[in-house]
């Protein structure tokens, strides 16, 4: 985990409460509603996200109701956002 992937989440409300979300795997539109976020905004920040190996489609197959989840590195960033915030 590179400090710069942490600086890059957390430099944007949205991706980092995105990343808290999905600590369990989730849809774009349940995370949407949650966080009362528009869903063309999670969208966004979840492609962004993939990009940078943070999260990963669990159901890329899928047209409707995807599933997101954190990969081993989005798991690492989400534990050193929340020891900075201790």
């Amino acid at each position: 985990m590179l400090w710069e992937d942490v600086s890059y989440v957390i430099a944007s409300k949205t991706r980092k409460a995105i990343l808290l979300k999905l600590e369990t795997p989730r849809t774009p539109t349940f995370v949407a509603k949650d966080l009362g976020i528009n869903l063309a905004n999670v969208s966004r920040a979840l492609t962004e996200l993939e990009r940078k190996g943070t999260i990963v489609c669990l159901t890329p197959g899928q047209k409707v109701g995807k599933i997101y989840s954190l990969t081993k590195k989005g798991k690492e960033i989400l534990m050193q956002m929340k020891n900075m915030e201790e």
